[in-house]
């Protein structure tokens, strides 16, 4: 696949191709930068040319179920209760949704480029901001920009590299990629994210086909690519403090539990199949099988577990207790219990090493 080909995605993804949208003049304040400018370059769409989703909609997991098949790809995030599914077929056409989850300012972000799917609180003192889409790229990676200082944003960071607000991070919150199905059992009341965004887009279909492959290149990325692993190969990334360690999907589908201590805090990795890639096929919903993860503290009630991978899910092998990859369990005496969330990246192995170059890496 040569480099025009995901020039010519970008702007598919973008309104060049699929509609008309008013394009933001961005007034940065270019004398506070993190990073060389010179490193931020376009990727084609203007800023807002990739459309933010700032009043979403939602309907039923029944209702979902009529236009998204069981095994697509969803972010999953709960907040107070309050479970929601942002399909990818209409995150890789937005990129970012501003919203309010259990109470909560969130932006839900994905970066077509990087496979990273990120959910970040959008308070900072007290205020909150929203984000858009800037048309350019740091690291390969998407840049947003906040709507009130016009700051740029490098999304797998969740700092600001460019402007007034440079340096400020947001604060990452935890979530999952996973199917559609899987999401849907566990949470029949949830809410998903509705196809009626304001914007006319191909929902459903992939404007980035064959993207993922491990040997691809990454979309104007000029960085040195890490070759302890294919640079599209995916990983899960997880940091405690100043510590990072990347497992790869290769490792964790073949073992589907891996257990580590990352920072000095002990965690367990779920890897369960299932779950097609959203940058595979022309058709979501036709790509291969790349599963679902899922980083959590093995501990319960302060009780230490240990897990193993069983048909249906993970057992512990203390209570034998049925988990899901959302670390509920579902069954058996701990049935209702959850284990605590521990953030992770689910990324492209190039653009989690651009970002965390110091990175461990699992081996197989």
């Amino acid at each position: 696949m040569g480099r025009a080909r995901w020039i010519v995605a970008a702007l598919m993804a973008g309104s060049l191709l699929t509609g008309v949208v008013e394009a933001r003049v961005l007034k940065t304040n270019t004398q506070k930068a993190l990073v060389p400018l010179s490193e931020i370059i376009s990727g084609g769409p203007p800023p807002d040319g990739i459309p933010a989703i700032d009043h979403p909609k939602f309907v039923t997991p029944e209702g979902a179920a009529e236009w998204i098949k069981s095994q697509e790809p969803v972010l999953a995030f709960e907040w107070g209760g309050d479970a929601r599914a942002y399909p990818l077929q209409i995150m890789i056409w937005h990129e970012i949704v501003n919203d309010v989850v259990g109470g909560k300012p969130v932006t839900v972000t994905y970066c077509p480029l990087c496979n990273s799917a990120l959910v970040f609180e959008r308070t900072l003192d007290g205020k909150v901001y929203d984000f858009g889409t800037s048309g350019k790229l740091y690291k390969s990676d998407l840049v947003m920009y906040d709507r009130q200082t016009h700051s740029l944003w490098a999304q797998m960071e969740g700092r600001a590299i460019v402007g007034d607000l440079a340096g400020t991070r947001l604060r990452w919150l935890p979530a999952n990629m996973l199917a559609f199905s899987e999401w849907r059992r566990l949470h029949p009341d949830g809410q998903v994210l509705s196809r009626e965004t304001g914007h006319r887009r191909q929902y459903g279909w992939n404007p980035y086909q064959g993207y993922d492959r491990p040997g691809q290149h990454p979309f104007l990325f000029a960085g040195r690519v890490d070759d302890r692993l294919q640079p599209m190969e995916r990983v899960v990334g997880v940091r405690v403090g100043e510590a990072a360690k990347a497992y790869s999907y290769s490792l964790l589908a073949r073992d589907r539990v891996v257990s580590d201590t990352v920072g000095g805090r002990r965690l367990v990795v779920f890897h369960q199949p299932g779950t097609v890639s959203a940058l595979d096929k022309g058709v979501i919903a036709d790509s291969r099988d790349v599963g679902a993860t899922g980083v959590y503290e093995p501990v319960v009630d302060g009780r230490a577990l240990t897990f193993e991978a069983v048909e249906g899910g993970f057992r512990d092998r203390e209570t034998s207790s049925l988990w899901g990859v959302l670390g509920k369990a579902v069954k058996g005496p701990l049935a209702g219990k959850a284990l605590p969330k521990v953030p992770h990246m689910d990324a492209f192995w190039f653009a989690w090493a651009a970002f965390n170059p110091e990175t461990q890496l699992a081996r197989e």
